[in-house]
């Protein structure tokens, strides 16, 4: 077991102030370890700068609006915040967590007048990069839990409470020996995995499951764009499990996977090829901090 995460040194930007990592607490009657009134990020810094910043910060204060509450910090305020933690951390590539939860003054599923709490932590997560071993591809396991119908559930939000699903079948998968695990949607169309978009290819072009039932990621709209400067056709359609043998190579993305080749998915098997090289190599590209030239 790695050291818990409670027990660890450093700073956390809570609630506008840095703190040391110890101090930073919360009460057990807080509303949003109740009642999953929480939203987060999940980002990464590379070289010190933190991918694609602002895009998470205007995400997460849209998840908030989602579940009824306001972050209480400005997107720019959120993006300085960021950086500060990752520089007073003295780790230039680390995992970014901002997360936002309605605090202790009220106990009820109704928290109307609850304080909202902000805090951004960071640790280190080297980027894995080694072409050959991700070429290796990972093995999914199908998940018995499905994507709920977005009229049932604020998908489009980051909200922690719709991960409660994704940990249930990644522990699944995992005790079966699997890396993940695909989830189905609630109509059983492919939708994506516990944390991380999916795409197939079929004769040259990207096929990838329309996300309206799960997170658009930042990641999964950075992969389609660089697969179109490559000139590679992206088609965001509804996908059947049935069709999943028909597919020559399968790629997982999201902030921690990066683009990660897949070469199982149950009984089905891939074998991750050029598309899937040339994505891994193009992000390994696109998340490095450009320099600034005259």
């Amino acid at each position: 077991m790695s050291l818990p995460f409670d027990q660890r040194d450093g700073w956390i930007w809570f609630n506008g102030q840095l703190l040391p990592w110890k101090d930073a607490k919360l009460h057990v009657l807080s509303h949003g370890l109740h009642y999953a009134s929480s939203v987060f990020e999940g980002e990464r810094a590379y070289g010190g700068v933190i991918f694609k910043s602002r895009e998470h910060s205007e995400r997460f204060r849209r998840s908030a609006q989602i579940l009824d509450f306001e972050i209480p910090y400005s997107v720019e305020e959120l993006d300085a915040a960021k950086a500060l933690v990752v520089e007073k951390n003295g780790n230039p590539d680390v995992y970014v967590r901002p997360v936002a939860w309605r605090g202790s003054e009220m106990m009820a599923v109704a928290a109307q007048n609850a304080t909202v709490n902000v805090a951004i932590a960071v640790w280190p997560w080297p980027s894995m990069f080694d072409i050959n071993e991700k070429m290796k591809g990972i093995r999914l396991d199908i998940a018995e839990y499905r994507r709920p119908d977005p009229q049932t559930a604020p998908s489009s939000s980051k909200a922690a409470g719709l991960y409660m699903i994704c940990t249930i079948s990644k522990h699944a998968a995992e005790r079966k020996g699997y890396a993940d695990a695909m989830m189905l949607d609630w109509q059983g169309r492919v939708a994506e995995c516990t944390g991380a978009n999916i795409f197939f290819t079929r004769d040259g072009a990207l096929h990838t499951p329309i996300a309206d039932c799960f997170l658009d990621g930042i990641t999964r709209r950075t992969v389609i764009d660089l697969a179109q400067r490559r000139g590679l056709e992206v088609i965001e359609r509804r996908i059947l499990p049935e069709e999943l043998s028909s597919f020559n190579e399968c790629f997982i993305c999201g902030t921690g996977a990066e683009v990660t080749p897949v070469s199982e998915i149950g009984p089905h098997t891939f074998r991750p090829g050029n598309i899937s090289r040339t994505l891994v190599e193009d992000y390994a590209a696109e998340v490095q901090p450009k320099l600034a030239t005259a």
